[in-house]
């Protein structure tokens, strides 16, 4: 499938020289001080996991419901990856089991967020570990989210029961971080509808939710009867026709994972132009207001976006060419982003704060996660990090 590559002007951010030797010290020691974070958390979290955002630095603990439980299991096998210290793995492999039950007795899983819940908690562990109950869970996850694709409108959709007239032909820009799920399992089993499916909801969000000028909507709605397009909206974001910033970081990287199993040069270009978008937007400390359309104003940081485009931007450089004249100012900046976080975002030892990455916003318009830290946050927080201070192979 061709995309038509959405225009955003030339990057235009200005680059100062980063001291690297300073700012490789700086990683090193935030390396140390999430390893610490996360090995204090286990027993404090007992096997529970981490609501979506702190509320004054804690994490209330759930049971393995919402969309954002993986987020734990996934810094606990990148704590693993980093140490080889057996704790962390033995954290996050008491998971698989939970995620298990969850996938078969369909336990809150209306959802298209089985990929994150699935990617990070077992298809991780069978990646690393060859674990082939989880192998397992995450082929049935694959099949729960194939079922919440419709043929005729070509997207998944995003939320609630398949027969909801109100949730019907919805999806949304987060979904592109789910489809890898689908792409995986494609492998895995030799079926190719799930890649099909993926593939098709991608190009339906490269053609519906990226606008013209390389903003993004949060959420598209087509007719599931014609195919047809209908409108664009949104639920998180500050206007219908703004830039939700946590959105365009998901859509930077997003795309960036179907380019990984579909080698469509497309989705290389749009994610640099959603970038550009992105890049161009930023105010003097690098790390993004809650919505792009604010800059400029006092408006709060969205912290989890940030560390969501540094693991895009990232991403963005292994995809291009070594000749490819933009692809050291996109690590620049992304080494930049990061070096913002690291100094005035990361949770000291010191702070009683249960979260890694403070500063993050969930959803301004009901006040929810407002200035906290996230548990997505934390997790792309480390998988940058691991991404900048060693090898690594992701679990996407």
């Amino acid at each position: 499938m061709t995309i038509t590559i959405a225009k955003e002007k030339l990057l235009t951010v200005e680059l100062n020289q980063l001291d690297k030797i300073a700012l490789r010290q700086q990683l090193e020691n935030a390396r140390q001080q999430v390893l610490r974070k996360i090995a204090r958390n286990i027993p404090k979290f007992d096997g529970k996991f981490p609501a979506e955002t702190c509320e004054n630095g804690h994490y209330a603990l759930t049971d393995n419901v919402e969309w954002t439980t993986s987020f734990w299991s996934g810094q606990l096998w990148l704590a693993w990856e980093m140490t080889g210290d057996d704790k962390f793995r033995q954290a996050a492999e008491k998971h698989i089991t939970s995620f298990g039950s969850r996938i078969a007795n369909r336990i809150d899983t209306a959802t298209h967020d089985l990929g994150f819940l699935y990617t990070l908690s077992c298809v991780s562990a069978w990646r690393l570990t060859g674990n082939r109950e989880a192998r397992g869970f995450a082929l049935l996850a694959a099949d729960a989210l194939l079922e919440r694709f419709n043929p005729q409108s070509g997207i998944i959709q995003a939320w609630g029961d398949l027969c909801d007239p109100e949730q019907a032909g919805r999806m949304i820009i987060d979904c592109n971080m789910n489809l890898p799920l689908l792409y995986w399992a494609t492998q895995q089993t030799g079926d190719a509808r799930y890649a099909e499916a993926a593939c098709t909801h991608a190009h339906q969000a490269a053609k519906y939710i990226v606008r013209p000028d390389a903003s993004t909507y949060h959420t598209y709605y087509m007719d599931t009867v014609s195919g047809a397009p209908r409108f664009g909206n949104t639920h998180q974001g500050y206007a219908d026709d703004s830039c939700w910033s946590r959105g365009q970081a998901w859509g930077i990287y997003g795309f960036l994972l179907s380019y990984r199993y579909t080698g469509n040069k497309d989705q290389v270009e749009l994610s640099r132009r959603l970038a550009h978008y992105f890049l161009n937007r930023l105010p003097e400390d690098d790390v993004c207001h809650w919505d792009l359309a604010l800059l400029g104003t006092d408006q709060a940081r969205d912290s989890s976006a940030a560390a969501i485009a540094v693991c895009g931007l990232l991403d963005l450089v292994t995809a291009l060419p070594a000749s490819d004249a933009s692809r050291a100012c996109y690590e620049e900046i992304a080494l930049r982003i990061m070096a913002s976080l690291t100094a005035n975002y990361l949770a000291g030892d010191e702070e009683d704060c249960d979260g890694l990455l403070k500063h993050s916003v969930y959803h301004m318009a009901s006040g929810k996660g407002v200035d906290q830290c996230s548990s997505w946050g934390d997790y792309f927080y480390v998988e940058a990090l691991v991404r900048l201070t060693q090898s690594w192979q992701p679990y996407w």
